[in-house]
Formats: C-alpha cells, structure tokens, sequence
C-alpha cells in the first residue's frame, strides 16, 4: 500500500445468509416481543426473572429520543480543544439534550428454530449502546463495550432446547461518553443465526479480483470453513454459482479445501463482459455456496457484491473503474433525525437519495461503524462510503469516550469493522480515526497509526487507508501524515498546497470540510461573512456566508479541488443536521441541535443544498433564488438576492425591472484569491453564485433568467411576496409504501397563502390525525431550539415548513393524515400500504 502507484483492483461482496430447503442454516432478526425497563437490577438476567410490567418494544428501539429535553441530561464542563476552546465552558446541549445516560435492560423470550444437539447458535448484534453484556439463559455469554461496532456472541453453550430461551442485555451509556447524540440502546438489529457444526462464520467470505477489464474478470472466493472437531478434512467440497441480476449463472466452480490451508475453500472465476458497479450504475452480482461432506449439506452461503476497479495515482487523482473521480462527498452522523439512532430502511434511503440528488458520490460515516443497512442501501444506490472507525485513539476527548478501552478493543473493533464490509463494492476506503489528540504526539502518534493501518491492510489488502487529521502543522512534521495511504486533512485548505510539496503520497483529501452553518429560512442583514457569528434567536443566516472559527464556506474548498488533480475531492460537513453539537451555540440552551447540515434535521434542504448542487450535479437543472421574498417593514432596505444556477449567467428582475445580469468570475483562482480582503469581499463566491448585493425589498414579484454558455436564455424562476397564511398543504415523498410495520413515508408539511405561496414566518401550531393501517411516527420541523417532542403528533411549523412521518402496519390498506392547525383550512393526504 506504501508504493509510489497504488492499484487496488477487486470484487466486493455483502454476505447475506437465507434459511434454504436445506434447512442446514437459518437465520432470523429478533424484532418482536422485548420487554425493556430504565431500571437495574443483577436479577434482571435471570431466566425466572418476571418483566411483565416492562415497557413491550420493538427492535431496533432508541429509547432515550423519546425525550424529554432537558439542559441536565449530560451537562458537560469541558474546552473542545479541537475547536480551538482553552477555557472549560458549560455544553448544555452538546450530546442533544436527550436523557441517553444511564442504564437500560432488554428481554426476549426467543425460540431457536429447526435445533438438534450440535448446532451452533450464534448471536449477531448490529449495534447496542453501549457497554453491552449479553446473558443467555442467566449466564453471561459475552461483552462488547463498543456500541458503535457489530459484534457476534456464540450462544451455543448456553442454548437449552429450541424452544423458550431466554435472553438479557444489559446496556449503559456513561455521562460524558460522546461529543453528539449518540442514541441508547437496541438501535440496530440483533439476528439469531443457526447452522450445522461445520459451517462458514459470520462475515466468512472475502471476494477479489486480480484482473478487471471490458471482457472478463477474474475473481477469486475465499471461503472460511469451521469444520466440526474429528471431522475428515478431505470430505468437504464446495460448489459455488455466480449470478448476474437477472438470476443467469455467468460462472460456477466445485473445489475441495486447500491442502495448503486446510480451514479455507479457495476458488477462482472468470466472469465474462462484467458489468462494473460505479455510482451511475450500481450493477450486482450474487455467490450461491454449497458446502458438502461427502453428499450431504453441510452449509449453504449467499454472497452479493459488485465488480469495480479503484486506483490511487500521484499527481492525477483517484480513479474509479479507470475515470478520475472526484469525492464530491458529505460527512454524516448515525441519527436519522426525528427517530433517533433507531436504524430504519425508509429513512436511510430517503437520506442517501437526497443527497445523490445534490450530486453526492461519497459518504463519510462520522466518526463510528455504520450500520448494513446503510452499506447495503449504499451498495444498491450507488453511493461510494468511507468507513470510519473511531474519534478517540489512547488520548480523551470525552472522560468516559473510548480511550479508556483503545488499548484491548482497537484490534478487534477494526478487525470487525472490516471483515463485515471489506466485500461491499460501495466501500472505497478505511479511515481508522477522526481528529484525534495522539496527532500531536511526536512519539506514539505515528506509531498508532501504523498499526490501525497495518491491521487494515492485513484484514483487506485491496483498499486504501486514511484518517481525518486537522493540526497539518503536526502531521506532517511528525509523519503521521506520511505514512497514511491517503493522507485525509479536515479544513485549512490554504495549507494543501504547502502540505502537497513535502508528503511523498502527492495526494490530498479533505477527509472534512466547510462547516458552513445555516438555519433553513433565516436570513441576517447586512449580508457579509461572518465567523462563529451569534444572534439573539441562536440560528445562523441562510445566505450561506457564515462559518466556524476553523473553518470556511464551500467555495473555498471547491476552488482546490476542481484546480488541482492532486486534490481528490472532500467530504463536507455535514450532509444533514444532527442531534448535538449546536455550534456556535455552544452555551446557549435550548440549542441543542447541529447548524451545520445542508439538509436540515427533518429533511428539508437549506439554500445550501442548491449551491452543492449547482456545482455538483451540473447534468441536472439547478435555479434557486435566495432569500424568500416576504419581507413587511424592510420596504426600501438594501435586501441581497443570491442565484444558485448550474448555468454560467443569470438576469434577475423585480417587478419587472431588471437588476442587471450577472456571471460567473471564472477568473478567480485560488492564488488570486487567498488575501483578507478578497475574502471578506467573497471574491471565490464570485466564480460560483451570481449575487446582486445592492438590491432594495419592495413587495411583489422576483424574476430570474437563466443563460446557456452561447447567451441564450434557457430557463427562468419566479418567487413572490407571500400574503396571510391561508391553508396546509401536505407533500409525501412516497404515497405507496410497504404494509411490514417498517416503512415509512415522509410527508412536508407547509402553510401557504390562498395562491400556494409559502409563508417564510408561519410558525403555526399542526396537529396531525392518523388513521387507517399505519401510525404516526415522528415529526421534525429543523428548528434547532425546538424542545417540542419528535413522537407527539403536533409541532410548530419552523419558518412555513416541518416534515411528518407516518409508519405501516402489517395490513393492506390506506393510511389517511389530517393536519389541522388554528385558522388555517386542514389538509388530508392518504398513503397507500401493499406487500
């Protein structure tokens, strides 16, 4: 991985195992039928123990977004050094203002289906937060203090028949433990896993190709085999098929186990005129394994992944398939908003769509593990991800954060991380840590991150490795820099070119940019850049000119990347808001939620969104006026408009008249924008958004026309000034959604004047009716000083919008939403459940 050109060329797969008529392994997710309590008892593991006035829930269960919100959950006394804090301050609602401290207890009276004396019965758990001991049938079967991590406990020897066993988990989450909402309890799927004696392990396959091109593809299976104790080697052989998405075998092979290695089936394929997985085209392939001893079935094991070629070169950039990319990516935390860190299909793929619709291609996973369901739904959409593993090394960030268990964990916790995703195609690299304080250790730093990176490259030797590293100063004078794969800078661009020159790689990635801050429908006068910029009502202004201390706004980052073929691309901060972190609100109760989001906490996109896309996704029609255009009192006020277009030039109108026609300043490069004043005169944002700083408010109507690289006019946008809120209208993403007691649809909520034009300062009262075969399930509006609850089906609009969420039940049918609100004509919309 350390060579000067570093071609990392593979086939990646997602193990997926099904119950087959063979019935030799079966596998279930443990949904229903938990009880839960907030108390804790040692008795509460024993099998005898009676939980029936415990709380019934459903896994994955968050229990602590329920609320309420409060400034004591996890008042935290601390300076974030990362932050550039010297002094400790109070951090009110640093983690979210959500009670997620303390302990939780979790019981499942759970049958093991098809079992016979001999079977092997594994527990896997997706994620549990945290500290999680597990207890079968009153003994304690296993311990995982990660709860960012999967994680499997053999339950074998614990298992007293297939029917009426009794499992207990014991989670506790320590105060001052997380810099964010880190979500309490089952949040992720548990599976029960049953298979023969002999079988292939959890996450047991590993597919790579050593050679990819446009008419073949050489892939080689290995396959981890666990054979029963006194068992004849020599008996076993396993059969594999390969299949295309249509289901057309496309390659098979029979093979014994190596005399070499005797614990592992090695097989080798040719798939011919191979469909390569890439964002535009997510193509997947399937690998049916059955395993005989002699005749008989011994296992069988589902492997799906993709074919895909990535290459790293010095001085040209990353290179997907053969093409350079660039990382137009985002950063994103775990928690999904309005539900919390409970993991949920729906939400996820609403999330990932949003975000491809901006033109993202990668996804940061900050600062932990993701859940499959994520990586999966990556794998399918289309969506390249860096895996991130951990925010704390050795040193503390948080008293009670992972330090304390780095030195025994850190292995195992990586190991896991990448056997279960070294075969997803949406994978594209490693990053073992994100800012952590080991950085600026001259000693022990370098050496740490040798050896995360070493167990990456021993577990998968097919994928670059990085971290997010933001003292540069340090890094590079110290090597920890230099020894990454890809060396991964969060902010300080204007240090890339200077960092370039002396790191041998010749490759630079913002592992983390931006941190521009924005609240969705607020804007601030006069109009000028600001940093770590507070207001009385704690938002930030949506002209999208505000920023962190440490940070910047996105200009400045584009301006590198498109300019330089050793800049690979960045992933900003953050694609959508997140519960915790209210920068630069640190102190300053009730915010108690993220600004930073380009979407806001319910789903909304800020202005921001459009500026990302404008840049990023140039295929599609981008023409997007800011600000809203209602406006009482400020009449002959100086009122900036902005354009976010993919086109080179726009002529802006109001009432009619024109304000003239602005272009792109292709003209600014980065060299000839670096000083103070070009900065404060936002001379980057001349090359990327058409601004009209002089323009005066006067109620009616704003036009803008849009011109092709010819001058010709191509598309035009109106908005106009709102008149009194008149009636709710109510728009779902899906109005069809799966009757499984899962799906969701997410309904934008607005209130609108007579002719449907948004109302920008409604902040009205909705109560929500639901009906029919679903229930309602959460609502967001993206005010990040709301202490209203997420579950309770009534919320204030936040500047005109908020989003609803309605969940299926298990019945074909509708489900109807009523949304009524004081003075205003109600609004219904039905969604429509089907299996």
């Amino acid at each position: 991985m350390k060579n000067i050109k570093c071609l990392l060329t593979g086939i990646f797969a997602v193990s997926m195992t099904f119950s087959l008529s063979a019935q030799v392994r079966t596998e279930q997710t443990l949904e229903k039928g938990w009880k839960f309590t907030r108390q804790d008892k040692t008795e509460f593991s024993s099998p005898d123990y009676n939980d029936v006035k415990w709380q019934s829930v459903t896994i994955p269960h968050d229990w602590a977004i329920y609320g309420p919100f409060s400034i004591n959950n996890d008042k935290q006394e601390v300076a974030i050094t990362q932050d550039g804090q010297k002094d400790a301050m109070e951090h009110a609602g640093r983690t979210g203002g959500l009670p997620f401290v303390g302990t939780g207890w979790y019981r499942l009276t759970f049958d093991v289906p098809n079992y016979t004396s001999g079977d092997k019965v594994e527990l896997l758990f997706d994620g549990a937060m945290s500290h999680a001991k597990v207890y079968v049938n009153g003994s304690e079967a296993g311990y995982w203090p990660y709860g960012y991590n999967s994680f499997v406990i053999d339950a074998t020897a614990f298992i007293k028949g297939s029917k009426g066993n009794k499992l207990a988990v014991r989670l506790e989450n320590e105060p001052e433990s997380s810099r964010w909402y880190p979500g309490a309890g089952l949040y992720r799927n548990v599976h029960l896993i049953v298979t023969e004696d002999s079988h292939v392990p959890v996450w047991g396959t590993q597919l790579i190709t050593d050679k990819v091109d446009e008419n073949i593809a050489r892939v080689n299976l290995k396959t981890i085999w666990n054979a029963a104790k006194g068992s004849n080697l020599d008996d076993f052989t396993i059969k594999t098929e390969i299949k295309d998405a249509q289901g057309k075998v496309v390659a098979s092979s029979s093979d014994k186990l190596s005399r070499f290695d005797q614990s592992l089936f090695e097989q080798t394929f040719a798939v011919a005129k191979p469909n390569l997985w890439s964002p535009e085209s997510p193509y997947l392939y399937t690998a049916n394994s059955t395993i005989y001893q002699g005749e008989k079935v011994k296992d069988t094991y589902t492997t799906r992944f993709g074919i895909r070629t990535i290459e790293i070169i010095p001085n040209k950039g990353f290179f997907l398939n053969g093409k350079m990319v660039k990382f137009k990516g985002v950063c994103n935390h775990h928690d999904l908003g309005p539900l919390g860190a409970a993991v949920n299909k729906a939400a996820i793929r609403r999330q990932i769509k949003i975000m491809k619709d901006m033109g993202v291609n990668a996804i940061r996973t900050s600062h932990n593990m993701p859940a499959p369901e994520f990586v999966e739904a990556c794998d399918e959409m289309g969506m390249m991800v860096m895996a991130e593993s951990f925010d704390e090394w050795k040193s503390a960030k948080c008293e009670n954060g992972y330090h304390k268990v780095f030195d025994e964990w850190a292995e195992k916790d990586i190991v896991n991380l990448v056997h279960h995703y070294r075969n997803n195609p949406s994978i594209v690299m490693w990053c073992i840590g994100n800012e952590v304080p080991d950085q600026r250790n001259q000693a022990n730093g370098p050496k740490l991150a040798r050896m995360l990176q070493d167990i990456c490259h021993r577990e998968d030797p097919t994928r670059p490795v990085t971290q997010g590293m933001d003292a540069p100063d340090a890094v590079v004078n110290n090597n920890i820099a230099a020894t990454m794969d890809v060396a991964g800078f969060n902010y300080r661009p204007f240090k890339y070119a200077e960092n370039y020159k002396k790191l041998p790689q010749q490759i630079i990635m913002g592992s983390e940019t931006a941190s521009t801050v924005s609240s969705r429908g607020v804007y601030k006068f006069p109009v000028k850049r600001e940093s770590m910029k507070k207001y009385d009502d704690n938002q930030s202004s949506s002209y999208d000119v505000e920023h962190c201390g440490w940070s910047n706004l996105p200009e400045d980052d584009w301006i590198w990347h498109e300019d330089n073929p050793w800049a690979i691309g960045e992933f900003v901060w953050t694609g959508f808001d997140y519960l915790g972190e209210p920068t630069p609100y640190y102190t300053d109760w009730p915010s108690h939620s993220s600004l930073f989001g380009i979407v806001d906490l319910a789903g909304l996109p800020k202005d921001r969104f459009y500026l990302y896309r404008s840049h990023w996704n140039k295929e599609s029609e981008t023409l997007h006026i800011l600000p809203h255009w209602t406006w009482p009192g400020r009449e002959g006020e100086v009122t900036p408009v902005f354009v976010y277009t993919n086109y080179p030039s726009a002529e802006l109108f109001i009432n009619g008249k024109s304000q003239g026609k602005r272009t792109k300043d292709l003209s600014v490069t980065y060299e000839n924008s670096m000083d103070s004043t070009s900065t404060a005169n936002l001379k980057r944002q001349q090359r990327y958004r058409l601004m009209w700083m002089d323009t005066k408010y006067e109620p009616g109507t704003v036009k803008v026309v849009a011109y092709n690289e010819k001058g010709e006019a191509v598309a035009e946008k109106e908005i106009r000034t709102a008149s009194k809120p008149d009636h709710i209208e109510l728009v779902a993403d899906r109005t069809v959604i799966d009757a499984d007691g899962k799906d969701l649809s997410f309904i934008t909520v607005k209130v609108v004047d007579k002719d449907g034009n948004l109302c920008p300062d409604a902040q009205n009262l909705i109560k929500f009716d639901v009906k029919g075969k679903g229930t309602y399930r959460a609502g967001a509006n993206g005010n990040s000083i709301s202490l209203e609850l997420f579950h309770m089906p009534q919320m204030k609009v936040f500047n005109g919008m908020m989003t609803a969420i309605v969940q299926s039940s298990e019945e074909v049918g509708n489900i109807t939403l009523k949304a009524t609100a004081k003075g205003l004509k109600p609004a219904l919309i039905t969604i429509t459940t089907q299996k």
